[in-house]
């Protein structure tokens, strides 16, 4: 645990060009405008010097860290650092120690900055509530995952949440170009690379800042002598996936994404969701499994060939592997957006579901049982049954199906798309009695 910028300026060339790099002043903070800008809330606690307790929710490399930094510089607080990997309730204790000191011997506050703060369990994270309580503590916690799924309700209370979003191109740039211009803490001998390059190394970077240097500093030790160039750029970007943080929140997201454009009949941009997950390391078989989901709960009965085609696909890929299989994964998303649309089956088998949970297990109507034995046959089983084969048009019209203590329930409607217009046409005339 260490105060503010303790060591800063000691040993500057040895530590990674991030790390030296990090915003010691708001001026220099890139990014994050929704929340930074004049007069937005965090923007007005940090210029009033008033630090309060708070979760920071976004990305890796978008600035968590040197936000709790310089929200408790401009408190005058101290500053209190443990990541949620390592540290446990015994070294929260501790912090709380180091805090009463501190509020003891100079009547100076504390921030306790507490990274991936999802990685605490219920326990942990309540160890701490009390002193946030009564002031010994000011909470800041850091997370890549949904709050609202990783902690506990208790602090989320008593935490204001703030979101931070990916940088944009031209936060990156800015920050690259800081660091090859900082004679202090940049680049410690001079680099020069055109602008074009650049703006490929923020590409490769993806929104992380953190990356962006760190992409920046390999490519100055490659450059032997002073210019760092095309194919060296070439070099250090390569293999260079999109962000797609598989079980985390943009998981989740992507593949709503998808979901929603396949739902609401946009090709491309299907495709475009479907791509940017192959490439950021989605398993392809998990999207093909996802996808026969699609076909039944949104196309259904509207176009059958649907779901086959997400089996052939799915199919297709554990024969050919990847990336090859891909492309039916790709054909098989395309025909989903362009199918008609139907989740007739879908709210059908919903309602039905609901009316079995409620209802309980009502007896089977007699005449609906088999009957293998003469004891069955002798009580009743399958008396009066209608076959319906032998029914005109192969239908036992005005035949009762549901247990004989309900009412006929109708949960299944035909929307008038695709297939199901005929379906739809079929079942009026069964069921005008």
């Amino acid at each position: 645990m260490t105060d503010l910028f303790d060591n800063l300026q000691h040993d500057v060339a040895g530590r990674p060009l991030a790390d030296r790099m990090r915003p010691q002043k708001l001026d220099e903070f890139r990014g994050q405008k929704h929340l930074l800008d004049p007069g937005k809330p965090l923007r007005k606690a940090l210029e009033q010097g008033r630090a309060h307790s708070m979760v920071f929710w976004g990305p890796p490399g978008t600035g968590k860290t040197t936000l709790a930094r310089l929200i408790a510089a401009t408190a005058d607080s101290h500053f209190i650092a443990l990541s949620a990997v390592m540290a446990g309730v015994k070294d929260v204790r501790a912090a709380v120690e180091e805090a009463r000191q501190q509020q003891q011997m100079s009547n100076r506050s504390t921030v306790l900055f507490l990274d991936e703060v999802h990685r605490f369990n219920k326990a942990q994270q309540d160890a701490f509530l009390p002193y946030v309580e009564d002031g010994t503590l000011t909470f800041i916690g850091a997370t890549t995952e949904n709050p609202s799924f990783e902690l506990n309700n208790a602090l989320l209370s008593r935490a204001r949440v703030y979101v931070l979003k990916m940088l944009d191109e031209s936060a990156l740039l800015e920050i690259l170009q800081h660091a090859l211009q900082d004679a202090e803490r940049g680049l410690a001998a001079s680099r020069t690379i055109a602008d074009e390059s650049l703006r490929s190394l923020a590409a490769a970077a993806d929104g992380d800042a953190r990356r962006a240097l760190n992409l920046l500093e390999l490519a100055a030790d490659l450059a032997e002598d002073g210019e760092i160039g095309d194919d060296i750029i070439a070099e250090v970007v390569a293999g260079g996936q999109r962000r797609f943080d598989k079980q985390g929140e943009y998981f989740y997201d992507q593949i709503s994404a998808l979901h929603k454009s396949v739902r609401g009949s946009d090709p491309d941009a299907s495709l475009y969701w479907l791509m940017r997950m192959l490439d950021g390391g989605c398993e392809p078989l998990y999207i093909a499994r996802r996808m026969v989901r699609v076909a039944s709960e949104d196309i259904g009965n509207a176009d059958p060939r649907a779901l086959q085609l997400c089996l052939n696909a799915w199919e297709a890929l554990e024969r050919l592997g990847s990336p090859e299989g891909e492309l039916a994964l790709a054909q098989a998303v395309v025909y989903l957006a362009c199918a008609a649309k139907s989740n007739a089956v879908y709210t059908a088998a919903k309602a039905a579901l609901a009316d079995a949970r409620e209802l309980g297990s009502l007896d089977v109507p007699m005449h609906l049982r088999n009957a293998p034995t003469r004891l069955m046959k002798e009580l009743g089983y399958g008396e009066n049954y209608r076959y319906a084969h032998d029914e005109e048009d192969g239908i036992a019209k005005g035949e009762k199906y549901f247990p004989d203590d309900i009412s006929e329930r109708t949960y299944y409607h035909p929307v008038p798309r695709g297939l199901e217009i005929r379906i739809r046409e079929k079942l009026e005339q069964i069921r005008r009695k």
